[in-house]
Protein backbone atom coordinates (compact mmCIF):
# COMPACT_ATOMS: atom_id res chain seq x y z
CA UNK A 1 0.00 0.00 0.00
CA UNK A 2 1.43 3.43 -0.86
CA UNK A 3 2.07 6.05 1.78
CA UNK A 4 -1.29 7.38 2.91
CA UNK A 5 -2.44 10.14 5.16
CA UNK A 6 -4.42 9.06 8.20
CA UNK A 7 -7.64 10.29 6.62
CA UNK A 8 -6.93 8.41 3.38
CA UNK A 9 -6.07 5.25 5.32
CA UNK A 10 -9.30 5.50 7.33
CA UNK A 11 -11.38 6.04 4.20
CA UNK A 12 -9.60 3.19 2.40
CA UNK A 13 -10.20 0.81 5.30
CA UNK A 14 -13.89 1.78 5.56
CA UNK A 15 -14.36 1.18 1.82
CA UNK A 16 -12.57 -2.19 1.92
CA UNK A 17 -14.58 -3.35 4.94
CA UNK A 18 -17.95 -2.25 3.54
CA UNK A 19 -17.24 -3.96 0.22
CA UNK A 20 -16.16 -7.19 1.92
CA UNK A 21 -19.16 -7.23 4.24
CA UNK A 22 -21.56 -6.44 1.39
CA UNK A 23 -20.10 -9.31 -0.64
CA UNK A 24 -20.68 -11.67 2.28
CA UNK A 25 -24.30 -10.56 2.57
CA UNK A 26 -24.81 -11.04 -1.18
CA UNK A 27 -23.27 -14.53 -0.87
CA UNK A 28 -25.70 -15.34 1.95
CA UNK A 29 -28.69 -14.05 -0.01
CA UNK A 30 -27.67 -16.25 -2.94
CA UNK A 31 -27.81 -19.38 -0.79
CA UNK A 32 -31.31 -18.75 0.53
CA UNK A 33 -34.83 -18.86 -0.81
CA UNK A 34 -37.05 -15.81 -0.55
CA UNK A 35 -39.03 -17.61 2.16
CA UNK A 36 -35.85 -18.23 4.18
CA UNK A 37 -34.84 -14.58 3.82
CA UNK A 38 -38.11 -13.43 5.37
CA UNK A 39 -38.45 -16.18 8.01
CA UNK A 40 -38.46 -15.22 11.69
CA UNK A 41 -37.96 -17.82 14.39
CA UNK A 42 -39.95 -15.64 16.82
CA UNK A 43 -41.92 -12.42 16.57
CA UNK A 44 -39.23 -10.49 18.46
CA UNK A 45 -36.52 -11.46 15.95
CA UNK A 46 -35.58 -9.90 12.65
CA UNK A 47 -35.54 -11.75 9.38
CA UNK A 48 -32.50 -11.49 7.13
CA UNK A 49 -34.60 -9.31 4.83
CA UNK A 50 -35.22 -6.87 7.68
CA UNK A 51 -31.52 -6.73 8.48
CA UNK A 52 -30.67 -5.95 4.85
CA UNK A 53 -33.30 -3.20 4.71
CA UNK A 54 -32.00 -1.87 8.02
CA UNK A 55 -28.41 -1.74 6.77
CA UNK A 56 -29.53 0.04 3.60
CA UNK A 57 -31.38 2.65 5.66
CA UNK A 58 -28.52 3.09 8.11
CA UNK A 59 -25.82 3.50 5.47
CA UNK A 60 -27.96 5.83 3.36
CA UNK A 61 -28.72 7.99 6.41
CA UNK A 62 -25.29 8.09 8.05
CA UNK A 63 -23.10 8.22 4.94
CA UNK A 64 -25.44 9.59 2.24
CA UNK A 65 -27.08 12.21 4.42
CA UNK A 66 -24.52 12.70 7.18
CA UNK A 67 -21.45 12.94 4.96
CA UNK A 68 -22.81 13.26 1.43
CA UNK A 69 -25.48 15.90 1.94
CA UNK A 70 -28.25 13.82 0.37
CA UNK A 71 -31.82 14.11 1.68
CA UNK A 72 -32.61 12.11 4.83
CA UNK A 73 -35.51 9.94 3.62
CA UNK A 74 -35.17 7.15 6.16
CA UNK A 75 -38.19 5.72 7.96
CA UNK A 76 -36.40 3.32 10.32
CA UNK A 77 -39.48 1.53 11.67
CA UNK A 78 -40.42 0.29 8.17
CA UNK A 79 -37.14 -1.60 7.96
CA UNK A 80 -38.27 -3.86 10.79
CA UNK A 81 -41.99 -3.99 9.96
CA UNK A 82 -41.49 -5.48 6.50
CA UNK A 83 -42.44 -9.13 6.24
CA UNK A 84 -41.60 -9.66 2.60
CA UNK A 85 -42.04 -7.72 -0.57
CA UNK A 86 -38.47 -7.90 -1.82
CA UNK A 87 -36.80 -10.92 -3.39
CA UNK A 88 -33.29 -12.05 -2.63
CA UNK A 89 -32.18 -10.57 -5.97
CA UNK A 90 -33.79 -7.21 -5.17
CA UNK A 91 -32.21 -7.14 -1.71
CA UNK A 92 -28.79 -7.99 -3.18
CA UNK A 93 -29.18 -5.17 -5.71
CA UNK A 94 -30.29 -2.71 -3.00
CA UNK A 95 -27.44 -3.43 -0.61
CA UNK A 96 -24.95 -3.31 -3.50
CA UNK A 97 -26.25 0.04 -4.74
CA UNK A 98 -26.25 1.53 -1.24
CA UNK A 99 -22.68 0.41 -0.58
CA UNK A 100 -21.57 1.66 -4.00
CA UNK A 101 -23.10 5.07 -3.24
CA UNK A 102 -21.44 5.11 0.19
CA UNK A 103 -18.08 4.19 -1.33
CA UNK A 104 -18.37 7.13 -3.73
CA UNK A 105 -19.03 9.50 -0.82
CA UNK A 106 -16.29 8.04 1.37
CA UNK A 107 -13.78 8.17 -1.49
CA UNK A 108 -14.43 11.89 -1.89
CA UNK A 109 -13.74 12.77 1.75
CA UNK A 110 -10.69 14.72 2.79
CA UNK A 111 -9.35 15.37 6.27
CA UNK A 112 -11.55 18.44 6.74
CA UNK A 113 -14.69 16.45 5.89
CA UNK A 114 -13.71 13.69 8.30
CA UNK A 115 -13.23 16.21 11.11
CA UNK A 116 -16.32 18.31 10.30
CA UNK A 117 -19.19 18.03 12.78
CA UNK A 118 -22.51 16.69 11.55
CA UNK A 119 -25.74 15.57 13.17
CA UNK A 120 -27.30 12.21 12.32
CA UNK A 121 -30.28 10.76 14.22
CA UNK A 122 -29.82 13.53 16.76
CA UNK A 123 -26.20 12.54 17.46
CA UNK A 124 -23.56 15.26 17.10
CA UNK A 125 -20.61 13.47 15.54
CA UNK A 126 -17.64 13.96 13.22
CA UNK A 127 -17.10 12.30 9.87
CA UNK A 128 -14.65 9.93 11.57
CA UNK A 129 -17.35 8.86 14.03
CA UNK A 130 -19.77 8.31 11.14
CA UNK A 131 -17.35 5.96 9.37
CA UNK A 132 -16.54 4.04 12.55
CA UNK A 133 -20.24 3.73 13.43
CA UNK A 134 -21.29 2.56 9.97
CA UNK A 135 -18.56 -0.05 9.57
CA UNK A 136 -19.09 -1.40 13.10
CA UNK A 137 -22.87 -1.49 12.67
CA UNK A 138 -22.59 -3.10 9.24
CA UNK A 139 -20.24 -5.76 10.62
CA UNK A 140 -22.53 -6.54 13.54
CA UNK A 141 -25.53 -7.18 11.33
CA UNK A 142 -23.48 -9.02 8.72
CA UNK A 143 -22.50 -11.45 11.46
CA UNK A 144 -26.17 -11.97 12.28
CA UNK A 145 -26.97 -12.60 8.61
CA UNK A 146 -24.12 -15.10 8.35
CA UNK A 147 -25.30 -16.95 11.46
CA UNK A 148 -28.91 -17.05 10.25
CA UNK A 149 -27.72 -18.29 6.85
CA UNK A 150 -25.67 -21.06 8.45
CA UNK A 151 -28.69 -22.09 10.51
CA UNK A 152 -30.95 -22.12 7.44
CA UNK A 153 -28.55 -23.93 5.11
CA UNK A 154 -26.52 -26.07 7.50
CA UNK A 155 -23.37 -25.25 5.57
CA UNK A 156 -20.06 -23.57 6.20
CA UNK A 157 -20.00 -20.50 3.99
CA UNK A 158 -16.24 -20.78 3.45
CA UNK A 159 -15.34 -17.16 4.17
CA UNK A 160 -12.17 -18.22 5.96
CA UNK A 161 -11.30 -21.39 4.03
CA UNK A 162 -8.08 -19.76 2.86
CA UNK A 163 -6.78 -19.83 6.44
CA UNK A 164 -6.62 -23.63 6.29
CA UNK A 165 -4.29 -23.51 3.29
CA UNK A 166 -0.75 -24.37 4.43
CA UNK A 167 0.70 -21.77 2.05
CA UNK A 168 -1.49 -18.99 3.44
CA UNK A 169 0.53 -15.99 4.51
CA UNK A 170 -1.01 -14.64 7.70
CA UNK A 171 -2.42 -11.16 7.21
CA UNK A 172 -5.30 -9.10 8.50
CA UNK A 173 -8.44 -9.78 6.44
Amino acid sequence: MPDLTLSAALSHTAVEDLNQLRDRIVTCLGKLTDDQIWARAASNENAIGNLVLHLCGNVRQWIGFGLGGKPDIRVRDREFQAQGGATRQELAERISAVVDDAVAVISSLDEAALLRPTTVQGYNVTGVAVLVHVVQHFGQHTGQIILLTKHATGEDLGFYAHLSNPTHAEKTP
